[in-house]
């Protein structure tokens, strides 16, 4: 018997959950935060009944959204304005803000969880921000005008100290910066115009990325000294590391294709194809997923990365302009934000895990779709059990 057909607001409606045998969905006990853009607001998606809470209105546009490591607060940065907003779950209203500069590149957590470090282009700095004061702490001055920056993430075997690396077009470099003296240990060329930096999983390299050039510099910490350089055959624009560290995919503009590049090995083992245009990328631990974002056909490439080359799981069509990718916590869904289209498209990750004959290459149907404001860039999910 045929089923009968389904119109996409009935699809949405039910979700995958109609589906024979699957689990019944459940929402997430959070919120996520929506930074837009060009309405220079924050939307709060209700994450149990996945309709949006309340609209923030920011006075700068937000272009990074951090959820705090352990309690119910967001922060958003406005980089062009340099202002870095806090943001309670409880009250869904701004808390605090703070600002130490001009044209923010980037901010992230502090290894030990304790602060946020911004990366400003004027003045040239990395500025630390404790969350318990929230006051823009001394800050660490740099050579040049930085684009892009990461953290080394904690580790307790062997002892690593924390250190962050600083890549910058204009003088074409990467500087080495110790946070605990708020000094430079080493500056190295790092390629032509360097526009993306990670630490390995262990902290012992740093791999920066050369869209100009199409290659990646991989480089030992703390000497700086140059390993390999290796070419891709694509200009690198985002970074995405397997959760155990042991693989980074990388994507960018000229092939229809991702790079396994292995750091241990500092070699890149292949490339896959991965939809048209692939961009931002997130990985999911279980099932062991890559999703590719694919902005000029409005949809999302769900790739096997334990079994590359060899699986295409799904391609779903998520709206216009998919910019990024956010898991829940529970992996229980998949958070992609259109850009143009100005929504949130939720995908229901079991949906993804259905591999028998018949659904296999199958469009895989949206759980729902929320309308979340004008030009949506960045979120961060936050838990309503995290400490207030």
């Amino acid at each position: 018997m045929t089923a009968p057909s389904l119109s996409r607001r009935a699809l949405l409606a039910a979700g995958v959950g109609a589906a024979c045998g699957r689990r019944k969905a459940t929402g997430f006990p959070g919120y996520c935060f929506v930074a837009n853009r060009d309405s220079r607001s924050v939307a709060v998606v209700d994450l149990t009944r996945f309709r949006v809470r309340r609209q923030i209105a920011l006075d700068a546009a937000p272009s990074l959204a951090l959820p705090h490591p352990n309690a119910a607060k967001v922060y958003v940065l406005a980089a062009e304005a340099g202002t870095i907003y806090e943001i309670e779950a409880g009250s869904l209203a701004v808390s605090r803000r703070a600002r130490a500069g001009n044209g923010a590149a980037e901010m992230r957590v502090s290894p030990s969880g304790d602060s946020l470090w911004v990366l400003y282009r004027d003045p040239a700095s990395l500025v630390e921000l404790p969350f318990a004061s929230f006051r823009p702490g001394r800050p660490i001055r740099l050579p040049s005008p930085p684009d892009a920056f990461d953290l080394i993430r904690p580790q307790s075997t062997p002892p690593t100290p924390p250190l962050a690396g600083v890549v910058s077009r204009k003088d074409q470099t990467l500087t080495l910066v110790s946070l605990t003296a708020g000094s430079i240990l080493g500056k190295a060329a790092a390629g032509v115009e360097p526009s993306l930096v990670r630490f390995r999983s262990d902290g012992r390299q740093l791999i920066a990325g050369s869209a100009a050039a199409r290659n990646l510099t991989i480089f030992e910490v703390p000497s700086l000294k140059t390993v390999v350089r290796l070419p891709l055959p694509m200009a690198p624009r985002h970074f995405c590391f397997k959760p155990d560290g042991g693989q980074l995919f990388v994507s960018g503009d000229g092939v229809d294709a991702v790079a396994i590049v292995y750091p241990f090995r500092t070699e890149v083992a292949e490339t896959m194809l991965a939809g048209r245009a692939p961009s931002a990328m997130q990985t999911i631990e279980n099932p062991p997923l890559l999703m590719v974002a694919n902005p000029e056909t409005g949809s999302i490439t769900v790739l096997d990365f334990d079994n590359m080359g060899k699986k295409l799981v799904a391609v779903v069509q998520v709206g216009e302009d998919p910019c990024n990718i956010l898991i829940t916590p529970d992996e229980q869904y998949a958070l992609v934000l259109n850009g143009k289209s100005g929504d949130l498209a939720v995908i229901r990750i079991y949906a993804l895990m259905d591999s028998s004959p018949a659904r296999r290459y199958k469009p895989t149907p949206l759980f729902t779709m929320i309308p979340v404001g004008q030009g949506p860039v960045s979120a961060a999910v936050v838990s309503f059990h995290a400490r207030a």
